[in-house]
């Protein structure tokens, strides 16, 4: 190349299929995001704890956003995919037609969705076999994984679904499929969701003790007998139709996928701190957590060996950063939790107005609002006397309780506490809440200070969550956020206040897309490894640092925080007392 020559940009695609949305961007050799583009894609909740949504639908949004965020670009600059998704079951015929998952018989709802908590029957009997997988899921099954899930399709919809079924994907391996053709699944899916061994494969005594022998029989083809890392590039990458369904040329690498927590993971944490005043900048990525909060949260820890810790998912070894274990906790409604506290408030009507008329969002206008009540005092003491707990969907770690019950307790200064049943939860009356403190007080001030106690709930949780996993051997002492709830100030601070521990952001707030455009770069050969490519493309971009003179004031907070459950479970005992 001679000296006037500049060698060509390339340019790596990234897709992250969301709870409610599909999102994409185009991301170059260094990490910046260039483009980006989101759409929308339909969710069904037939009844109670069922939760669906359409592969097809998702496809279509997935080509819609890809052919966005390309317009304009030589598309031969174009060097890779990386698909990551969340872990949904999708369920395909032999011929890869949708079958239904519902007791409709509606064909397009072909996925169980993450957050479907059908199968509580099902994985409660999983659990009772006390089989040796069960030691990599923190020692109890979550409803939230694929083993339960098939076995509620084999009892319910046997006619209808089981038996026609040819193929069982996770989503992010369903995408990977739909791009190339290939069957292949990614490590990172099975070890984490579906009880595979990166070391071992499949336990056949396993399947059979939990009454899905079907799969040993037909040597897993329909849940993936040939298994990659995430980042190998699939088969002969992007085939000639789905080159056309994404407005991308054919044979582009396409990588093997990621759960979309992971995506995020990956995306920030082997980004380089030098010259940021972190401790982390002397000690292994193992002293890092990363966080990744939408409308749940994961925790996910990484060690060089392998560490149990109860009630936390794993260890899992090569299911985000090859080479090292992976522990992950959970929360399991973070951001819809504070949308539902919020928008369930009867002073909501007027936050809506107030913020409409100053051109904010609900968020940034209630952030502002504290700022303006707090007077002299640190904004968190607003507090002092509203506690939350925010297990509204079950918990999902460290005490992996899918079916902890709550209720409200109103505090009124002068004449003490009254129970009243938890009423105000996300989709039941019956699902987890506890609230201390409230008042009779409807107005925004009451609005305002309940966000904030949600807001220091689900960082205590954060806080529960790392304790556990320190007390089984991990060593942390930095937060590394990224996801929706990262871009809110006041989310970010109350992390780094409660856990006591600085908090890094990405300089791309879209670290999770960032996370995606690795595996692409990874499969298109451009990096050595995934770890290069996470070094070169992950960038901090700022640090938040803890308050250390309101510390006291969280310990006490974490304190009641830790009684609110444990009075939970009296209360129980008492009412359970026959």
């Amino acid at each position: 190349m001679s000296g006037g020559e500049q060698r060509p940009k390339r340019y790596y695609v990234g897709v992250d299929v969301g709870t409610g949305s599909v999102r994409a961007a185009l991301v170059d050799q260094s990490g910046v995001l260039l483009a980006f583009a989101d759409h929308p894609i339909e969710k069904w909740e037939p009844q109670f704890n069922h939760h669906e949504q359409s592969s097809e639908d998702i496809w279509a949004a997935c080509c819609v956003v890809t052919k966005k965020v390309v317009q304009g670009i030589d598309l031969n600059q174009i060097r890779g995919l990386g698909f990551d998704a969340t872990c949904s079951l999708v369920v395909l015929d032999k011929q890869f037609h949708p079958l239904p998952v519902n007791h409709e018989g509606d064909s397009r709802r072909n996925i169980i969705m993450w957050l479907d908590h059908r199968a509580v029957s099902q994985v409660n009997r999983i659990n009772e076999t006390k089989h040796s997988v069960l030691q990599y899921v923190g020692g109890v099954m979550s409803v939230e994984m694929q083993a339960p899930k098939l076995l509620w399709l084999k009892e319910n919809l046997r006619e209808t679904c089981w038996d026609k079924a040819g193929h069982f994907f996770d989503l992010p391996d369903f995408l990977s499929w739909k791009a190339t053709g290939v069957t292949a699944r990614s490590l990172c899916s099975l070890v984490c969701k579906w009880t595979y061994s990166a070391e071992k494969g499949w336990d056949d005594s396993f399947w059979k003790m939990v009454g899905l022998e079907d799969f040993v029989a037909d040597n897993y083809s329909k849940i993936g007998n040939q298994v990659l890392p995430p980042g190998a590039s699939l088969g002969n990458g992007l085939t000639p139709e789905a080159a056309r369904d994404l407005g991308l040329l054919p044979g582009i690498a396409v990588a093997a996928s990621l759960i979309d927590a992971h995506a995020g993971g990956l995306g920030v944490i082997g980004a380089d701190v030098r010259g940021h005043g972190l401790v982390c900048e002397e000690q292994p990525v193992t002293s890092r957590l990363a966080v990744i909060c939408g409308t749940s949260s994961c925790h996910m820890g990484i060690s060089k060996d392998p560490i149990f810790v109860p009630g936390v998912w794993g260890p899992y070894f090569s299911a985000m950063v090859p080479g090292f274990w992976l522990n992950e906790g959970g929360q399991s409604v973070t951001g819809k939790l504070i949308d539902h506290m919020v928008q369930g408030h009867a002073a909501f009507p007027e936050l809506q107005a107030k913020a409409t008329a100053r051109c904010q969002s609900v968020y940034a206008y209630l952030n502002s609002h504290l700022d303006l009540i707090k007077k002299a005092q640190p904004v968190g003491f607003l507090t002092v006397d509203l506690h939350v707990w925010p297990d509204f969907h079950g918990n999902r770690s460290p005490l992996a309780d899918l079916t902890l019950k709550g209720m409200k307790m109103f505090f009124w200064k002068t004449t003490g506490y009254l129970f009243t049943p938890a009423s105000a939860a996300l989709d039941s009356p019956t699902s987890p809440l506890s609230v201390t403190g409230l008042t009779l007080s409807q107005d925004l001030d009451d609005l305002a200070i309940l966000y904030l106690a949600t807001v220091q709930a689900i960082a205590l949780g954060t806080r529960f969550i790392k304790e556990a996993m320190e007390a089984a051997g991990h060593s942390i002492s930095t937060l590394f956020l990224c996801g929706g709830l990262s871009k809110n100030p006041l989310f970010v601070q109350m992390h780094a206040d409660i856990t006591g521990m600085p908090v890094v952001l990405s300089q791309e707030v879209e670290s999770v897309l960032v996370g995606a455009a690795i595996l692409g770069a990874c499969a298109s050969g451009d990096f050595a490894s995934v770890q290069e490519a996470m070094a070169k493309m992950s960038k901090v971009g700022k640090v938040v640092f803890p308050r250390q003179e309101d510390k006291k004031y969280y310990d006490k907070k974490y304190q009641v925080f830790l009684k609110l459950v444990e009075h939970q479970m009296e209360y129980l005992a008492i009412m359970n007392d026959d």
